[in-house]
């Protein structure tokens, strides 16, 4: 596994030498170049490596001995290549992502290709902080709280979950800690009619129902059958009983429209081009959001946000979030939103969470790989207007 995702890590320089030397990209070709490229190893080793014995690679072809000569003496990176190409980014990304950091484009980028970190979410109903870091420990692994996330907790080595024994009693979830604070900004206090619009998974539910000390009403939203099964199991793992499972045909479902209004808290973590993502998952830059395109991302987050609004009860929060990086995605959607629901106001980050100090903007919670150490998170808090506004005459 660990050599895929280093494959995928260098999935663009590795197409850059092929293409250089007029190999086609073939899964072997680029498994052949990585190893000479980037492991170092000699002709004749690779050759050793190749030998047709059982449980070995076939022997090399003749091209692909010649390709290895052309390749000999390189490294991984080229003065030759593009920008993107050194710091693998896709070309629908490159120029918004660059709009977005200007100088940072650069060291934001060599951030997205290291190795993401093992955070966890200690479950409050079941344990502490201190206890986990405790049995961490006696585990002989080392660890160390959270620098944002009250729960949070991060192992600073790669153990194999098996291992874990807090994982499988609920005391614990992997959690990154951008998605924690996230989960953190929404607010939820005990006794409150709570949405998690796009729960996928779970694992914003789960921090919010805990948030709300297994008291009031979370309700789970998606509209993968799938995820929603699955997600119930975690819930039961983790002994929270305050959250329902709830499918919808679609973000407009006759669901919504029944209860209109009807909920303290709505969390909307919006389907994304998964920018922010891009160290944990390193093949999602080569095939999102291409499958549909980032205009019709980005029209379908505008809908699914307009349609969980209405649930949002006089007072009430509204949450937007995104595990994306890109402005179109974010900022811009935000003022267009607001910008259609005047009932709204956007809540500046001082005021929803004063202890989040690191934000890469003042008014949302914007957090980097390079900045935060975090994957990359948006996320906005609106609030509707306690009173309607008076109709226009």
């Amino acid at each position: 596994m660990e050599l895929l995702y280093a494959l995928l890590r260098h999935h663009a320089r590795l197409g850059w030498w092929l293409a250089k030397h007029g190999r086609e990209d073939l899964p072997r070709n680029r498994l052949l170049a990585w190893l000479m490229l980037k492991e170092g190893k000699a002709l004749d080793q690779i050759k050793r490596l190749f030998n047709g014995a059982k449980f070995a690679p076939a022997s090399l072809m003749d091209h692909e001995h010649a390709l290895l000569v052309k390749l000999q003496g390189c490294t991984i990176d080229h003065p030759g290549m593009p920008e993107e190409v050194k710091l693998e980014c896709p070309s629908w990304a490159a120029d918004p992502l660059r709009r977005r950091f200007k100088e940072a484009f650069g060291n934001e980028m060599a951030a997205l290709l290291t190795s993401a970190p093992l955070d966890l979410r200690v479950n409050p109903i079941k344990s502490t902080r201190e206890a986990v870091l405790g049995a961490l420990k006696d585990l002989g692994l080392r660890a160390e709280a959270s620098a944002m996330a009250p729960y949070g907790i991060r192992v600073n080595e790669r153990p194999s979950l098996a291992s874990l024994p807090m994982l499988k009693t609920g005391e614990v979830e992997i959690q990154d800690e951008g998605s924690q604070l996230v989960a953190m900004l929404v607010g939820a206090r005990p006794g409150e009619r709570v949405v998690d619009f796009c729960a996928g998974a779970g694992g914003k539910t789960l921090a919010i129902a805990a948030q709300m000390n297994n008291k009031g009403h979370v309700v789970a939203c998606d509209v993968m059958d799938g995820r929603l099964k699955r997600s119930a199991e975690r819930f039961r793992r983790a002994g929270l009983h305050n959250i329902e499972t709830r499918l919808l045909a679609s973000e407009t479902d006759r669901w919504i429209k029944r209860h209109k209004g009807g909920f303290d808290r709505v969390l909307v973590d919006a389907p994304c081009s998964g920018t922010g993502t891009w160290r944990r998952n390193p093949d999602a830059r080569w095939r999102a959001p291409e499958e549909q395109g980032l205009d019709n991302l980005v029209s379908l987050q505008a809908r699914i946000l307009a349609s969980a609004a209405r649930l949002v009860k006089p007072g009430g929060r509204l949450v937007y979030a995104t595990c994306s990086m890109l402005p179109a995605e974010n900022e811009e959607q935000m003022a267009a939103f607001l910008a259609r629901h005047p009932a709204f106001r956007a809540v500046p980050l001082l005021e929803a969470a004063p202890q989040l100090t690191n934000s890469a903007h003042s008014d949302y919670l914007s957090l980097t790989p390079a900045r935060n150490d975090t994957d990359g998170f948006f996320a906005a808090v609106m609030q509707r207007e306690a009173t309607p506004p008076p109709s226009a005459s």
